[in-house]
Formats: C-alpha cells, sequence, structure tokens
C-alpha cells in the first residue's frame, strides 16, 4: 500500500511539473503595450520568449528589442547573466534563451522605437 502511494504521488507531481503553465507579463509604458510570452513552461535549458508590443493596439514592428536575464551573486554562487537580442518573426519579436539553472531570473527587456526612444522593463521569471 505504501508503495502504491508513493506511486501516486510522484505521478501527481510529474503531471504538476508537465503542466506548468506558460509565461503572460504585461506591461503599458509610453503609450506602448509589451507583452512578453512563451508557448511553454519555462525549463532549465534553452526557452524561446516572444514580445509582442504594439500602439494603439497596432503591432509595432519596425523596433528594437533585446533582453538581459540575470541571476544576482549568492553565497556560494557567482552572478549569473544572458543578454539576448529579438528577431522579428511575423508581429512578434522572438528571443532564444538559455538558463543555467533554476531559480528566479531577473529581467530587463529595452525596446528602442523608431522615434529614438528606449523603453525599459523590468520583471522576473520563475524557472
Amino acid at each position: 500500500m505504501k508503495s502504491l502511494f508513493k506511486l501516486f504521488s510522484i505521478l501527481i507531481l510529474a503531471l504538476g511539473i508537465a503542466n506548468a503553465d506558460p509565461i503572460s507579463q504585461s506591461v503599458s509604458k509610453n503609450g506602448y503595450d509589451v507583452k512578453l510570452t512563451s508557448e511553454k513552461s519555462l525549463v532549465k535549458g534553452s526557452n524561446v520568449l516572444y514580445v509582442k508590443v504594439t500602439k494603439a493596439n497596432k503591432a509595432v514592428t519596425n523596433a528594437k528589442a533585446k533582453i538581459k536575464f540575470y541571476m544576482p551573486e549568492m553565497p556560494g554562487m557567482p552572478y549569473m547573466e544572458s543578454e539576448n537580442n529579438a528577431k522579428l518573426v511575423g508581429d512578434k519579436y522572438k528571443i532564444d534563451v538559455n538558463f543555467s539553472m533554476g531559480g528566479t531570473w531577473q529581467y530587463q527587456l529595452k525596446v528602442k522605437t523608431s522615434d529614438g526612444k528606449i523603453h525599459k522593463i523590468r520583471g522576473s521569471v520563475n524557472i
């Protein structure tokens, strides 16, 4: 009976991890709406994120976007950082990110619009 309970518990835990939600974070700044999303939950290793920039409900496709993910230094662990430029795919900007370990990663997203202004957005994601 104990082994059946252990097996059932492991299956529930595995299903919970497998069904973790993708990220979806939005912010409005200086007349622009910026949405950071993923198609699936973030994992240690390779991930694909998308940034959609809109103004007055129209996609902005002439901007440049880049994102820096970082994890502050902690006892026994050095500062970690990954900075990537986004590539326009359709009406979204695609970013490939590789997280070297699980935990909370903070980010700074910079979007440079055609008027030359740089819009900085900060947030965090959990791996």
